[in-house]
């Protein structure tokens, strides 16, 4: 039908006028558009209270906002469209502003690595082009909103490392197309939503660390295309759901340290044939440990330790050629049949094998010497704690990359190879326990990096090998309870590392070395019952840091030595069984720590002090001791001459009585004479009772730590951080002050700051760190989880007060340049032992002064390792999600760098530098690109004198005095401070590379301290 032309006229009119209106409509449009996306910004930028790198500098008037930092404008449709906001690791602090609801256009969010805080804004469920959100690593707080899903487009959601609470909002099975979901590492509750189990696309779920309860939900089993699972640490219940085991995509189970239960199923490895991560310790599995995982030939890593499988290890995991880590220990492995070891000749063909560890469990047989055919990328091999029999095989050698050998606990017999010293990469060498026999190879002398020797409760004989003396790392040498004999090698007194020397029960004969003064750092030294002789040297006393010092069961003589009286942390002093006299020193009841003091049976003679230990009968033992007198009335000791009565009538009735009263008293001590032999005869194979490495941990209650605070006064609080607070108290176990470390589970974080404060003290030990006495995992009066650490009182505080707070008693005119000097060695000590001698390379990632605490004697603990990571799981993991101190972070960590030994070193720069100049790196004074690298860097060398504390400046002033008598001092006071300037600057320097190693640094400081005091001395 043809229009009438009127129609047809108007018709075109319209559709012209619109042709020329339509673009100026748009435009429009559009210039209001680009500014709400640039209201938007701002007001986003409005909400940030802290922006320490500048990061929005950029956002003014003076650019276009699709060029401010962090923020990428669209394409050709929408070119002024914000599409992404990516502002990742800059410090940036402050709530998210809800008007970022407002950037429609956006398509990603990534503001991960942050201190953003307060609650996740549900605005943001308005972002329905939004495809990717990270949020990871900052401090949010309050429940995940549920109006996420409406942001259907949404495939990748990381909230992961956060205090987000409350339960996972069943809302977000409805994002369909979403492919990772990680909300790991916060303090979640409640159940895992079945609804979960509609995410068709999901291919990773992480929702480890966190406090989710009930079983895992069947619906799960509806994820198709799962590849990682990840649902460790918390406290699921039940079994895993048969129907899990059927998504053949999964290549990473993850399951560990929950209270699940069961077997796992048969044909495991055929129905998760792409499985390369099997993680299921910690929790109560049964049953045998599958044959079918072989067939997931990927698989890189099994890890079912702590559990209670049985049976036989499956012998054809030697098929899993690129398997890396084998944990098995901790089970019911083993049948007590020969062929239990069968498994390790199986384990040849895995050539990228690392760590074996099947110890503590019930692996009997003989030990093949095919385990010396092992992969050479073998690092760590633990068979300890089983009833393996059998020789040491000489070939041992081959496993060239080994750093951690522990054969220890089983029936070991033959000789100990000496191609044992040829494993030079070895830091841990264990064999107790067993029935070794011969003597100590002079080839472990060899092993440079060597700091633990523990040879305990064997059969070796013959003489402790000089070579040992090489060993210039060693910290832990264990040869108590063999048939060792001779003198004690003079080599061994200049291991200045040493921190536990115990060769109690053997036949050493001669004196104890004066060199014996030079172990610094020692803690133990037990030489018990051996035939040492001569008189207790005076230079033990100079052995400041020791806790534990048995002499007993020698032929020791003369005095107790008066340089004791330093020996201030002393906590266990046996002298008993030697032939000492004289009087026993009052100074003994001023040793605060002291808590065991036996004396007996040798001639000491005078009146008993009766203050400190000497107040506890249970406490001190001073037997056959007949000269002794006075002391508390639970000893019975006969009063002194100035105490007993000068009458003369005495009758001769009272004369008769008393002496059969003595007689009668020294028949009961002859009895306790010979009864005393005959248990040190009986007992000289049996355990020693004092604390060691080797030791648990003794564990208290909350009611106790309760009770020792007052009910967690403020009174008793000495300080508090961002995931626990820490008070003071009197513990009855220990019977001094000590510092309780109360983690707040509220706080988001919490909880893995206390596993990782555990996991890196779990095993080691350092005179430079603070020392843990035990741990309470426990319930509070009202039912809530409670955790906390137990640590040694450190009375002198943080360095943090020395160095900044006057608090009107003028802490700050006390710390010598000696001090800092000795301070500083003492941090690096610390460092270099995290760094380089531990079984596994630690980082403490928060070095600042407030984390180094200072005992009576002003040698430096580092402490609070809550953000410490083991350089291994820094290497698997893509973010470490780096937090610490402004000022103290090396730079790197602001540009995505991962953790590392090397950001240690510039934390331990900067606060070098502020020791020496007593100005902390976020000084005021610190601007317009001056930093205090920069700062210390500019005055070398001349201009030195300048930067100082003036604290230091009043120091050396003082040491010209008395006729320029010091003059020497102070001139090498000032090449001192120069040459530790030095060392402050290379070790902040901006790149890793240009920094120093600490072992380095270790050896620069000494240097620099030796010069010193030569000085001093001259």
């Amino acid at each position: 039908m043809e229009l009438p032309p009127m129609i047809v006229w108007a018709i075109w009119s319209f559709l012209l006028v619109s042709s020329i209106h339509v673009p100026c409509f748009f435009g429009s449009a559009a210039h209001f558009s680009n500014e709400t996306d640039r209201v938007a910004l701002l007001k986003f930028k409005h909400l940030i209270t802290d922006d320490p790198l500048h990061s929005l500098s950029s956002w003014n008037d003076t650019l276009h906002f699709c060029h401010w930092q962090g923020v990428t404008c669209g394409g050709r449709r929408h070119p002024q469209r914000v599409i992404a906001l990516q502002l990742t690791d800059q410090n940036l602090v402050g709530p998210i502003s809800p008007y970022i609801a407002n950037l429609t256009f956006l398509r990603l969010i990534d503001l991960s690595e942050n201190g953003f805080h307060g609650t996740i804004p549900e605005e943001m469920g308005r972002l329905f082009r939004l495809q990717y959100l990270s949020l990871t690593n900052n401090t949010f707080t309050g429940e995940i909103p549920a109006n996420l899903s409406h942001c259907s487009e949404l495939k990748s959601l990381f909230l992961y490392g956060n205090h987000l609470t409350g339960r996972i909002p069943t809302e977000l099975g409805s994002l369909s197309k979403l492919t990772k979901l990680v909300i790991h590492v916060n303090s979640l509750t409640g159940s895992i939503p079945s609804s979960l189990g509609n995410l068709s696309s999901l291919i990773w779920l992480y929702l480890s660390y966190n406090s989710l309860e009930g079983s895992i939900p069947d619906d799960l089993r509806r994820l198709v295309s799962l590849e990682v699972l990840v649902i460790a640490v918390n406290e699921l219940s039940g079994t895993i759901p048969p129907q899990l085991y059927n998504i053949s995509s999964i290549n990473f189970l993850d399951v560990t340290w929950n209270r699940l239960h069961g077997n796992l199923p048969p044909n495991i490895g055929l129905t998760l044939p792409n499985l390369r991560g099997l993680y299921a310790g910690g929790n109560q599995f049964t049953g045998p440990i599958p044959v079918s995982l072989s067939n997931a030939s990927g698989l890189l890593l099994i890890d079912l330790d702590n559990n209670s499988f049985s049976g036989s290890v499956p012998l054809n995991f030697g098929s899993l050629k690129g398997l890396s880590r084998l944990r098995l220990w901790g089970n019911e492995l083993g049948i007590g049949k020969a062929h239990d070891l069968s498994f390790l000749t199986s384990l040849i063909n895995c050539s990228s094998l690392q760590e074996l560890d099947v110890s503590l469990n019930r692996f009997s047989g003989a030990l093949p010497d095919s385990v010396a055919n092992l992969s050479t990328q073998l690092r760590i091999l633990r068979l300890d704690y089983n009833m393996i029999f059998g020789s040491i095989p000489s070939g041992i050698q081959n496993l060239i990359g080994l750093t951690l050998l522990d054969m220890g606990h089983n029936f070991l017999t033959g000789t100990i190879p000496i191609s044992v010293g040829m494993l030079n990469k070895v830091e841990r060498l264990y064999f107790p326990r067993n029935e070794l026999s011969g003597q100590i190879p002079s080839s472990l002398g060899n092993i440079s990096r060597l700091y633990v020797l523990t040879l305990s409760r064997n059969n070796l004989m013959g003489r402790i090998p000089s070579s040992l003396g090489n060993c210039a790392y060693m910290q832990w040498m264990h040869l108590y309870d063999n048939n060792l004999s001779g003198t004690l090698p003079k080599q061994l007194f200049n291991l200045t590392s040493l921190i536990e020397f115990r060769v109690g029960n053997n036949s050493f004969t001669g004196s104890l070395p004066l060199e014996a003064g030079s172990l610094q750092a020692l803690g133990n030294f037990t030489v018990s019952n051996n035939k040492l002789s001569g008189e207790i040297p005076s230079s033990l006393g100079d052995c400041l840091s020791l806790e534990y010092l048995q002499l007993d069961g020698n032929f020791f003589q003369g005095l107790i030595p008066s340089s004791f009286s330093s020996l201030r942390g002393l906590r266990s002093l046996d002298l008993s069984r030697n032939n000492l006299s004289g009087e026993i020193p009052k100074y003994l009841e001023k040793l605060i720590f002291l808590q065991y003091l036996n004396l007996s049976f040798n001639n000491f003679e005078g009146e008993l002090p009766k203050q400190g230990v000497f107040g506890n009968a249970s406490q001190v033992s001073v037997l056959g001791n007949s000269k002794l007198c006075g002391g508390i009335q639970e000893l019975q000791l006969p009063p002194c001459s100035s105490q007993a009565s000068k009458k003369q009538g005495m009758s001769v009735a009272s004369k008769v009585k008393f002496s059969i009263i003595g007689v009668v008293l020294f028949l009961i001590l002859l009895s306790c004479f010979f009864a005393t032999l005959y248990w040190v005869r009986k007992s000289r194979k049996k355990p020693s009772p004092l604390p060691s490495a080797e030791d648990p941990l003794v564990k208290v209650s909350y009611a106790e730590l309760f009770k020792a605070t007052d009910g967690f006064s403020s009174a008793n609080l000495i300080g508090a951080g961002s995931f626990a607070s820490v008070y003071k108290g009197i513990l009855h176990h220990f019977g001094t002050m000590v510092a309780m470390k109360v983690f707040n589970l509220q706080r988001q974080g919490a909880l893995r700051s206390f596993m990782a404060e555990c996991e890196a003290l779990r095993n080691i030990r350092h005179r430079n760190l603070v020392k843990i006495l035990t741990c309470c995992s426990s319930i509070d009066f009202k039912g809530n989880d409670f955790k906390a650490l137990v640590y040694e009182y450190m009375p002198s505080g943080s360095l943090e007060t020395w160095l900044h707070k006057d608090n009107h008693d003028q802490l700050t005119r006390s710390l010598k340049f000696t001090q800092r000097l000795n301070i500083a060695i003492d941090v690096a000590s610390a460092l270099d032992y995290l760094h380089n001698h531990c079984e596994t390379s630690i980082i403490h990632r928060d070095l600042k002064p407030s984390n180094i605490l200072l005992d009576d004697d002003m040698i430096a603990h580092v402490s609070d390792f809550g953000l410490a990571r083991f350089l291994f799981e820094v290497a698997q993991t893509s973010s470490v999600g780096m937090k610490g101190s402004i000022g103290y972070i090396a730079p790197e960590y602001a540009m995505g760098g991962k953790a590392s030994t090397q950001g240690d070193v510039y934390s331990y720069g900067i606060l070098l530098l502020e020791m020496i100049t007593g100005k902390g790196p976020i000084n005021d004074m610190f601007k317009d690109n001056l930093s205090l690298h920069h700062y210390a860097k500019l005055a070398l060398p001349e201009q030195v004198v300048g930067i100082v504390d003036p604290q230091l400046l009043l120091e050396e002033a003082e040491a010209t005095q008395c006729n320029g008598k010091h003059i020497n001092t102070r001139n090498k006071m000032h090449d001192c401070l120069i040459s530790m300037v030095k060392i402050g600057v290379l070790c902040s320097a901006e790149s890793p590379r240009e920094r120093m190693v600490m072992r380095d640094v270790v050896a620069e400081m000494r240097a620099i301290k030796d010069l010193f005091l030569r000085a001093r001395i001259h």
